[in-house]
Order: C-alpha cells, then structure tokens, then sequence
C-alpha cells in the first residue's frame, strides 16, 4: 500500500508496536529540556514551503547558508580565543597559532582590562593578566600586534562596555604600522545589552552604552568598511544557563533592538546592518544546535527584510561566529573534554557558522597550554580535511527531525519576541529582570535534571574515576607579570606629553556631554597614549555608573 493511506497504516502499526521490547530509562528530552519524539516523519513538516523556509545557500532566507558555495569557496575562520599575561606574553601566542595554521585572530582580555580598569587601579589587584592580556594604552595594543599584519588578518576582540576604547586603540595601532582604516577587518563584540542580561561586566547605564555603540557603527560604516562592529552574543547567555531557544530568541531580541537604536540615530539600515555578526555557543545536543543556526538566519532575514525595510541583501545576512561551549567542560576527567569539544565543533560546521573557536581541555583548571590549544586547532582542521563534511551545503537539510526542530525553535522564539514586545522592549524587559529570571530558572531545572542523573554529565555524575589525577600540563600566570604591567603603565604616564593627554581628555568630556560622534575623540586620546582607565573615568563623569536592580 502507498501514498497517504499506506503511511497511515504505517505509523499506525509502528505506534502499535513501539516500546513492546520495553525502552531505557533515559530522559528522552534535549539538553535544554525540550521532549523529543521517537520517529519524526514527514507528517512533522506537512506543508513545508521549500522556497520559503528553506531556499538555496546564499538565497533568501537563508536558512541552508548565507554564501552560495558555503566552504567549497572559503572555510570558517578558525580563530582561537587567547590572552594572557602582558601584552608580550600573548604575542607570543600568536605567532605560535598562526605558525599552526590559525586563520584568524581572537583576543581574550583581563578582567581590569574589561571593566575599565588600568593594571594599576586598586581594584585590579591580583586580576591583572590572569584571565586575559591586560591592555592599558595604545603601547599595549602595538606591542600586542608586534610583526602581525594588520591588512592580512581578521581581529576579533572579545570586550564590551569599553569596546570603543580598544577598538581605538587598535585603529591606532594599525594607523602607526602604515595600515588604513579601510584595510582593516575584524570585530568587536560590543554587545552591551547581553551583559546586562547575563554576563555583567557593564560600566556605564543602558541608554549612554546604545549612544556609544551607536556612533560606533556610524564611525565605522564611513571610515572602517570592513569591520563587524557588534557581534551580538548569545554565547554568554547560553553559558549563564539558558535553553537553546532562550539563546535564539534573546540574542536576536539584542540584534533587532540594536538596529532599532541604529535607525533611531539617523542611520541607514543599508549602510550599518551588513557589518553585524552574530556570537553563538555550541552545546551538547547536536541537532538542537544546528536547528538553532538555521532557524537564527530565516528569523534574522524574514526580520530584517520585512520589518526594517532592508533592500541589501547583506543586511538580510546572519553571519556568526561560534565557540565551544565552555560550561559543558569538565574538571574530571578532563580529555574528555577533547570529545565534547568535538562534537560541538561539528554541530557549528554543520549548521553553517563563519568562524569557530574550539575550546581546549584544560580550561576549567587554568588558561590553556600550548599542547591543548593545538589540539582544539586540530580539531578544526579535522572536520575540515578528513571528515567530508565541507563536501556539501547544509547536508542535514529535508531531514524530517532538524526541520521539525528548526520549525519549533523559529516558533519559540517568535512566542519570546511577543512577550519582550509586551514588556516594552529589551532595555525596558531587563530593567524589570525579565530575561535574568527566565535564565535563572533555566539554569536550575537543569541543574536538578544533573543532580537526580536525568541528564548524564560522564565523570562527573556517571562513570566517576575515584581518586582520579589530573596529570595535564597546566599554563601558570607568574605573578611578576602584574608588577611589569604596573610598571609600564606608570612608564608610560612619565614618557608621554600629559598637557596633550589632558586636553584631549578634556575634549572627550566635552563631546560625551554633547552630541559629537565619540570616536573621533576616543581615537585622539589614544594617539596620545591616554590609558583605557582615564578614558572610561571622563565618560563616568558625564554618563555615570550602572547598578543593576534586585530581582526576587
């Protein structure tokens, strides 16, 4: 029997017989807790419009890819993240990366570093170099770049609250290099909104942080063509604990509002859209990822192009870098950690992602060492060369469970979109703690699923090792590196012209308090070697400080 009788009868006798050989006792949901079905079937996607929902790569909506050839014609970056120490230090890094076949450049700072801070403020003690590169002045950042061509290769830095800051300082580097603004490329992740969401390492209010990014992206869209000027992040949300579909929903909620400000300030949506990328975390559930990055594109094109009135198809573009997720790792047995670092590398390529980060084993214990940092780069290189997957464009399409699932992630994260709507928008929903308390019950479901063993974590909840050693190299910080950061930024104070400092200062206060475009200003004061600390001080005056309300 065929046709649509025949699969009736079919299911029927397959519901009939299913589970009569008796079914383990495993909770058969996602990683973030959604139920999945045991058989998907074409029943799951009746009605699917192929050129609606799905389309070719590099055509509207883009849900199969945003390029026509994907990595027949260019494979992702592969960008590991790395910092540590000084500026020096991590040069080093660099160059040994790069002598590794590390396409791509992506810089982790220090704590002080991201929360404004010079490496000899009080409250950088014991924090400077630890987490991160500490970059106090433009003579951090030159000496960061020392013999890396900054024409040759994509930058992506990793910082937020004072991204304009740092973003000036490396303008400037590459400018005493002989380097054009407009032969620069990389990214800087800017995403304020996500920090008062889920990381929290925010300086100044909302409204004056969506002022700053806001002369960012018209900076750059007139003087620094190449540069995605926000990458905006679901990665931090994902690690505070939030589903999949909170990750897709908040980080594109953070995008629209972004664009939203942009066209606010007098921006054409054509001229600063295309320049923004997109942060995503890999997890654990393979195909629950790769619905995700699918169904992020249709969402993010349908958007764009039917709501803000975009005409470029660029902007209609979400291209996105993804990293690891590094609240999946373990302390226990950690080469474990090699696998599941694995496995979520190949749910990014198979969903389609620009640029990959692969986390190293050891990152729950210390920085990485060289040894696993070149492994999590083979990984990468891997998947590329010997695994086929770059043979074909979105090899999953038409499965009948990832389109399901792409389907029901679009669907919940419409149904979040309505309710951020409802509240008054993002900045409006975090003020009331919307998103915090969604992640926050989010994170403690599934810490209860951990804890009752109806989600298996191995080492750590199942197949435990007792008395386990962990015998890993791990890359200790000496902390002789505080006192050389100190004293270098001391150095420079006494070496620079503190009269052209100060003005320039002076006239940053001023353009802060006025209507000016900040980056011009911002990139004066760090020509002049004016430090991160003294910059983010100025702005303090006139924008003030953020302290975030009490959510019960």
């Amino acid at each position: 029997m065929s046709g649509k009788k025949g699969f009736e009868e079919g299911k029927r006798k397959y519901l009939d017989s299913f589970g009569k050989g008796g079914l383990l006792d495993v909770d058969f949901t996602t990683v973030s807790g959604a139920p999945v079905e045991n058989l998907y079937a074409s029943d799951d996607i009746e009605g699917l419009d192929y050129m609606d929902e799905l389309g070719f790569p590099g055509q509207y909506p883009y849900t199969r890819g945003v390029y026509p050839s994907m990595y027949r014609g260019r494979l992702w970056t592969m960008r590991q993240f790395a910092g540590f120490g000084t500026a020096h230090d991590t040069n080093r890094r660099y160059h040994y990366l790069l002598d590794h076949g590390q396409t791509g450049l992506s810089v982790a700072f220090d704590m002080p570093t991201i929360m404004g801070y010079d490496s000899d403020h009080k409250r950088s003690e014991g924090e400077v170099g630890r987490c991160g590169v500490a970059i106090d002045s433009l003579r951090d950042m030159e000496t960061l770049f020392d013999r890396i061509d900054l024409a040759g290769i994509t930058t992506s830095m990793t910082i937020n609250a004072p991204a304009s800051i740092l973003l000036a300082f490396y303008l400037s580097a590459g400018e005493k290099k002989g380097t054009s603004f407009e032969k620069m490329g990389g990214t800087i992740q800017n995403d304020i909104l996500k920090e008062y969401i889920a990381q929290k390492s925010w300086i100044f209010p909302p409204e004056p942080s969506l002022r700053i990014i806001t002369d960012i992206l018209g900076f750059c869209s007139d003087h620094v063509p190449k540069w995605n000027t926000i990458s905006i992040s679901g990665y931090h949300i994902r690690e505070a604990g939030s589903t999949a579909a909170q990750e897709l929903a908040f980080t594109l909620a953070d995008g629209f509002a972004y664009v939203e400000a942009g066209i606010a300030a007098g921006l054409d949506v054509d001229k600063f859209a295309p320049r923004l990328s997109f942060f995503f975390n890999a997890h654990l559930d393979f195909f629950e990822e790769i619905a995700k990055y699918r169904a992020a594109r249709r969402i993010w094109a349908k958007r764009m192009k039917e709501k803000y009135g975009a005409k470029d198809e660029k902007s209609m573009l979400l291209r996105f870098h993804t990293q690891t997720a590094g609240c999946t790792l373990t302390a226990q047995q950690p080469e474990n950690n090699i696998v599941r670092t694995a496995f979520q590398a190949m749910s990014a390529v198979l969903g389609g992602t620009q640029s990959l980060h692969t986390n190293s084993m050891d990152e729950t214990l210390a920085l990485p060492s060289e040894k696993a940092v070149r492994i999590a780069l083979r990984t990468q290189q891997m998947i590329a060369e010997e695994t086929g997957v770059i043979n074909t464009a979105d090899p999953l399409a038409g499965s009948y469970f990832v389109e399901a699932k792409t389907r029901e992630m679009e669907a919940k994260a419409e149904e979040y979109f309505s309710r951020i709507d409802e509240l008054g928008g993002v900045v409006k929903a975090i003020e009331q703690g919307f998103f915090q308390m969604e992640i926050g019950r989010a994170a403690y479901a599934y810490q209860k699923a951990v804890e009752a063993k109806k989600k298996i974590i191995i080492g750590v909840n199942a197949l435990m090792v007792e008395g386990e050693e962990i015998d890993i190299p791990l890359l200790r910080i000496d902390p002789e590196v505080e006192n050389q950061q100190v004293k270098a930024i001391r150095d420079i104070r006494a070496e620079r012209d503190n009269d052209k400092a100060a003005r320039e200062l002076e006239r940053l206060g001023t353009a802060a308090a006025g209507g000016d475009n900040l980056m011009p200003v911002m990139l004066d004061c760090a020509r002049v070697y004016c430090t991160e600390g003294e910059i983010i001080e100025e702005l303090k005056k006139v924008f003030g400080e953020y302290e975030e309300p009490i959510f019960l």
